[in-house]
């Protein structure tokens, strides 16, 4: 329930979930963290690294959703930049013994942790820079 709220609700800048200070910095470390967590276990994989530069992008397709309105932005941003979804990739490739795509849940994972550590984080449908992480531009604002 607190992941659905957290996807759907609309977050006034000042609401609690909006954190800031001490707490936004130490996520924002946690971010860089999985960033390299998730780079040290590609290499370890013998992972590609032309499929790392060409894949690492890719889940900020999720913004389209941003072309129809904030909700839906928010919903399919959070979608792509959980690490819930990676999460569940890497635990299919190991169930179904598809071990090829155990380095793109790496990847994937290493993208949420860099959009982390430069704030960007899982979105309110109140705008594109109000986010978990705290307040990330003008666009928070409205």
């Amino acid at each position: 329930m607190a992941q659905a709220q957290l996807i759907e609700d609309d977050a006034p800048t000042s609401a609690p979930g909006v954190t800031t200070g001490g707490v936004a910095a130490t996520l924002r470390l946690e971010g860089g963290a999985a960033l390299a967590a998730s780079v040290i276990a590609y290499q370890a994989v013998g992972g590609d690294w032309r499929v790392f530069a060409l894949l690492f992008l890719v889940p900020d397709i999720s913004m389209v959703g941003y072309l129809f309105n904030r909700r839906a932005g928010a919903f399919l941003y959070n979608l792509g930049h959980s690490y819930l979804a990676p999460a569940v990739l890497a635990l299919a490739a190991y169930l179904v013994d598809a071990p090829n795509l155990f380095p793109v849940a790496l990847i994937w994972s290493a993208h949420i942790g860099f959009d982390r550590m430069l704030g960007y984080g899982l979105k309110y449908s109140a705008g594109f820079g109000v986010t978990h992480l705290g307040l990330k531009s003008r666009a928070a604002q409205g």
